[in-house]
């Protein structure tokens, strides 16, 4: 058995660290904060402008002014901060943010990462992405293993546009939980989900797997 969207964020969750100043990308990252291990505290950041977001409000809670930066209504902490976008790529890009934990498209086995676009297709802007990864101190990719058509989205380079170059640090699929080895272009089997074995890893993987 594979895991599911949940499990995934549950298993990316381990990444985290008691002080952590986290920033959570779009779509699966957005669940990791429901599975922030017991006795470790993080505060979430958002580039467009807010430190200590909480968590997603009930229907008498919503407030539209109140979002994150993938549109969703949020909620305050009592501890929650508001600035500029400004003020909050400077802590990006001051390596203020310790780990951000996003999506991607392709992951190449030094480390680069394509998750923005695809040629040919309509896009409405690159957002924070390019920023993150090169200003927080380590990068963590969730994403489902092959794309549609079951190709590896873990390959030896990619072939779409980058949005950063060795800039990632682990990778978490529906397969398991890998550090990406870059100076040996290897991945790194941290634990697998219940049932995958390592044979259908490197069946899926266009780069080479060991397990720890």
């Amino acid at each position: 058995m594979v895991w599911t969207r949940e499990e995934i964020a549950a298993q990316a969750a381990q990444e985290l660290r008691d002080g952590y100043y986290v920033n959570l990308g779009i779509g699966i990252p957005t669940l990791v904060a429901n599975y922030v291990p017991d006795g470790i505290e993080v505060v979430l950041q958002s580039e467009n402008g807010m430190l200590g977001i909480g968590p997603f409000p009930f229907d008498d809670e919503v407030d539209p002014d109140l979002i994150n930066a993938g549109k969703q209504t949020v909620t305050a902490l009592p501890t929650s901060s508001f600035f500029s976008s400004a003020d909050s790529f400077a802590m990006i890009r001051g390596g203020h943010i310790d780990l951000a934990i996003l999506g991607a498209m392709e992951v190449a086995g030094n480390g680069d990462l394509a998750n923005w676009t695809v040629p040919g297709k309509m896009i409405k802007g690159m957002g924070g992405a390019m920023d993150l990864v090169a200003g927080v101190r380590r990068v963590v990719v969730v994403m489902t293993h092959t794309d549609k058509a079951g190709s590896p989205k873990i390959v030896a380079r990619c072939s779409l546009p980058l949005t950063g170059a060795g800039v990632v640090d682990a990778i978490v699929t529906e397969l398991g939980r890998f550090d990406l080895d870059q100076e040996n272009e290897q991945l790194i089997a941290i634990d697998l989900a219940a049932g995958v074995t390592p044979e259908t890893v490197r069946e899926r993987t266009g780069i080479p797997v060991v397990m720890a």
